[in-house]
């Protein structure tokens, strides 16, 4: 890796660690699931304690209704799953060779569904509850079907356990919906506030993370919390509204920020500042701000064009914060139902080969050490469908993640293994270890993406080393063998994945470049009370893109874009960037310019994605009437002629 490229990821991983609201509470609530479920396995002597608190960390979410949501869905999914592979072990358990194809089988099948279905989200854990019931079923001995039974139900209890104690933790402690809604809500508008007052580098980034990530996750909770009944219709209105003021505010600043001659006086930016301050008080105290006076300060210059069209949005978004037009939920919530199935999951091969290339790796180890007579690495079999990624880009950036917390849980585990272990002389001392290590682990899994893989590999081999049975244990030979195994399952998936039919980043960059272009035309053209979701969206959809771009660095030469490639759709991202915030102060403009502005970005977006979609022609706008059309039509001039 060059050292440009490790100086970056250094900063990175160091800016991923730091805390966060929220971070600290889950944590511990994570923490106290795995200790508890330490406690209930060792009681009751269930097989495979680690693995079954480890599941603890797939199960927890930031709000308590989504937390139970998941654990009654992996509740009935284990019930089908081992129901299923019960039935499978019943006609193939005496012979060796049905039993690798029908495990071969089943998970193939398993893995495609999970990856090309709405199941995607949930597929790492579906994966991890298949991995488990297959190795159970292929390390049972030949002739005994009572003892695959007795395992495979068992295995229920992989899932139970931990799915029953993170119900009773986060029904008692997570926070509600409507609570981390209000607390996200108020966070953007601090960073606002910030921007207004010291938009130093810091603040900027901060400001550019909440920027692009919109509000999706916002309406989420709060439809969550319609769903429990714990919010009332006026007030879950007044919540929408005011989580979609933010992005119009947000964008608002964006602009200021980017265009000098945007920039409001600093008495102006004070009061602003101030007011939002007041306002993320309100709503960190549980409520909500309304009817907001209007005492700006006196400009003590005549505003320009652009700073009074900058101001008046401001001042909109302010003014009717949470005052919600209509009690029901906006156009733009009511989506047609899309299928089970992804559009393309029958007709896309990278689905199919995904499931090929997981399942060729984890029967490799599967065979790898029954050859052996290896045992104790079996854990190179459950690593490989706990790891295995879509492309090539996020299975080489998360390799250093996972074998780096690999060897990190592994040396907190021997540690602990040498130091601590020898002295438990408890349940409850080997569950206050554990809670330390999920801690230190769930605290890493809590961040973004981009380092929560290494929290995950951490725990794993942490819970590995020291849960080694139903009783404190501190066999150094078992700790070695399992970590041994994971770190072979790593390397087998990453050399698996990079070689057998690699999938390039690149190829999605462009159909979501096109995609996103279409969503801002579709924006131009929508009613009023819709642009300010579209351009939430659009700011989440933006961001996955630059996440692609960044990722697709990290491919190998022979699957990677050409330089020149990436830094072309590095420069698009970041005008679109600047176009959204633009689009979205330019939405009260004339139904000719706006259809004039969608038609422009439909043509755009054909460059990078051909469509059939023909936008009916419009006069052409007289931009120079309005500094801000101005600036839009030089970021789309810019794009038209951008060389990809």
């Amino acid at each position: 890796m060059p050292l440009d490229r490790m100086h970056e990821s250094f900063w990175e991983v160091a800016r991923q660690l730091a805390p966060r609201p929220g971070r600290f509470e889950f944590t511990t609530r994570l923490a106290l699931i795995c200790a508890l479920t330490v406690l209930v396995v060792e009681i009751y002597q269930t097989p495979d304690p680690a693995l079954t608190v480890y599941v603890a960390f797939f199960l927890s979410r930031d709000s308590r209704t989504m937390s139970l949501i998941i654990d009654i869905v992996f509740v009935v999914l284990i019930t089908l799953l081992i129901g299923f592979i019960v039935l499978v072990a019943m006609v193939v358990i005496n012979d060796p060779m049905w039993r690798v194809i029908s495990m071969s089988v089943i998970s193939i099948g398993i893995l495609f569904v999970s990856s090309a279905s709405k199941l995607r989200p949930l597929g790492g854990t579906i994966a991890l509850i298949v991995g488990y019931g297959l190795d159970l079923l292929g390390t049972t001995p030949l002739g005994i079907g009572e003892v695959a039974t007795r395992s495979l139900l068992y295995a229920w209890l992989f899932v139970g356990i931990p799915a029953g104690v993170s119900m009773v933790v986060n029904l008692l402690l997570a926070p509600a919906p409507r609570r981390l809604a209000e607390q996200a809500i108020a966070r953007r508008l601090q960073v606002s506030a910030a921007m207004l007052q010291s938009p130093d580098e810091p603040t900027r980034s901060q400001f550019k993370e909440h920027l692009r990530e919109g509000v999706g996750e916002i309406q989420e909770w709060l439809s969550l919390a319609g769903r429990e009944k714990t919010l009332e219709p006026r007030d879950l209105a007044a919540l929408r509204q005011a989580a979609y003021s933010t992005v119009a505010l947000m964008s608002a600043i964006d602009v200021m920020d980017r265009r000098p001659e945007a920039q409001l006086t600093s008495p102006l930016r004070e009061y602003l500042a101030h007011l939002m301050y007041e306002m993320s008080a309100t709503l960190n105290s549980g409520g909500y701000p309304i009817n907001i006076g209007w005492e700006a300060p006196e400009a003590n210059r005549p505003l320009a064009p652009l700073e009074a069209s900058v101001l008046a949005d401001i001042k909109e978004a302010i003014v009717g914060f949470a005052e919600s037009p209509s009690l029901d939920e906006p156009p733009e919530e009511r989506k047609a139902s899309s299928g089970f199935f992804a559009p393309d999951a029958f007709t896309n091969p990278d689905y199919v080969q995904y499931a090929l290339k997981t399942t060729t790796a984890a029967m490799f180890c599967y065979i790898l050490y029954s050859l052996l007579d290896w045992s104790g690495i079996h854990t190179a079999f459950i690593t490989c469908y706990i790891v295995s990624l879509g492309t090539t880009a996020e299975t080489v950036e998360k390799l250093t993640l996972r074998i780096s917390g690999c060897l990190i849980g592994a040396a907190a585990g021997y540690g602990a293994i040498i130091f601590l272990v020898p002295s438990l002389t408890s349940i409850t001392a080997l569950m206050v270890v554990v809670f330390i290590g999920a801690y230190a682990s769930g605290y890493v899994a809590a961040g973004s993406p981009r380092i929560s893989y290494a929290g995950f590999q951490m725990a794993f081999a942490f819970f590995l080393c020291v849960i080694q049975g139903p009783s404190p244990a501190f066999d150094l030979t078992v700790a070695r063998d399992r970590v041994i195994g994971i770190l072979i399952g790593n390397v087998v998936v990453y050399l698996l994945f990079t070689n057998l039919w690699p999938v390039s980043v690149g190829k999605r960059i462009d159909p979501a470049i096109a995609a996103l272009l279409r969503r801002l035309g579709t924006m131009m053209t929508a009613d009023p009370q819709s642009h300010r979701a579209l351009a939430s969206e659009a700011q989440s959809a933006l961001a996955e893109i630059e996440t692609d771009i960044s990722l697709a660095s990290y491919e190998p030469s022979e699957v990677c874009p050409t330089a020149a490639w990436l830094a072309a759709r590095r420069g698009v991202a970041e005008e679109i960037g600047a176009l959204v915030s633009l689009l979205l102060l330019s939405a009260d403009n004339s139904v000719t310019t706006r259809m004039q502005i969608a038609n422009r970005l439909e043509t755009l977006a054909t460059r990078f994605a051909p469509s059939e979609i023909q936008l009916p022609a419009h006069p052409q706008v007289e931009w120079s009437t309005s500094p801000l059309l101005r600036i839009i039509d030089g970021s789309l001039l810019r794009l038209e002629e951008a060389p990809i």
